[in-house]
């Protein structure tokens, strides 16, 4: 393969990374601003919270990008380019994933933990601040590292928008050079490094996070 085409697949490689890094910006801000939501007393907060869930679960991930990337134009009269158009889509589609593993740890912290911040008077957002989320989050980064690797396969949906990532750049290289098993093997062991590397990350994240709360269990 020759320098330009390698430097093709480079590029391919750092636009999936930024798309990988932003929609999952997104994606974790929206998990978590759910995941809360849906465990509010008021339950108006909790249906709008589910309903947005539901919505987002039952719709396929690149009918949405179709949809935020073709249809928002013809309804709004504004472009996205298809770096945020992917953003938005995959941050919001599996953003309602990741809410309910936030509301599934949180629900899953000893009820009487809850009593006891109640018995000190805390608020409901001191409660959550400093008694629910430091034990519900190390609980989270397993689920949440899967997520992640599952949100590293789907961006590879935005290639339908013409977006130069790894998947679309790979398919123009096959192009090129009439090697499909080639090239195609290399786009795999790219995905598989770079899921990897997530998953040795989210692992760490994990050992510490839970080394900090025995710590401050034992103190």
């Amino acid at each position: 393969m020759t320098s330009g085409l390698w430097e093709l697949v480079l590029e391919g490689v750092w636009v999936t990374v930024q798309l990988l890094f932003f929609s999952a910006l997104l994606a974790g801000a929206v998990s978590f601003v759910v995941g809360i939501a849906r465990t509010h007393r008021l339950w108006i907060v909790r249906f709008l919270a589910g309903f947005y869930t539901e919505v987002f679960r039952g719709t396929s991930a690149l009918i949405m990008i179709f949809w935020v990337y073709f249809v928002l134009p013809l309804a709004f009269g504004w472009q996205l380019v298809p770096m945020w158009a992917g953003t938005l889509a995959l941050g919001l589609t599996y953003g309602a994933y990741g809410s309910e593993i936030v509301r599934g740890a949180l629900n899953a912290v000893d009820p009487a933990q809850r009593e006891g911040g109640v018995a000190l008077s805390f608020t409901p957002w001191q409660r959550m601040r400093l008694i629910l989320l430091p034990q519900a989050i190390p609980e989270m980064i397993p689920p949440f590292c899967n997520l992640l690797v599952e949100l590293l396969k789907g961006t590879a949906l935005v290639s339908i928008m013409g977006m130069g990532d790894l998947a679309f750049s790979g398919n123009l290289v096959r192009l090129a050079l009439q090697e499909s098993a080639e090239i195609y093997t290399y786009i795999l062991l790219v995905y598989f490094v770079i899921a990897f590397l997530l998953t040795r990350v989210m692992r760490g994240l994990e050992r510490r996070l839970k080394a900090g709360v025995a710590g401050g269990g034992a103190s």
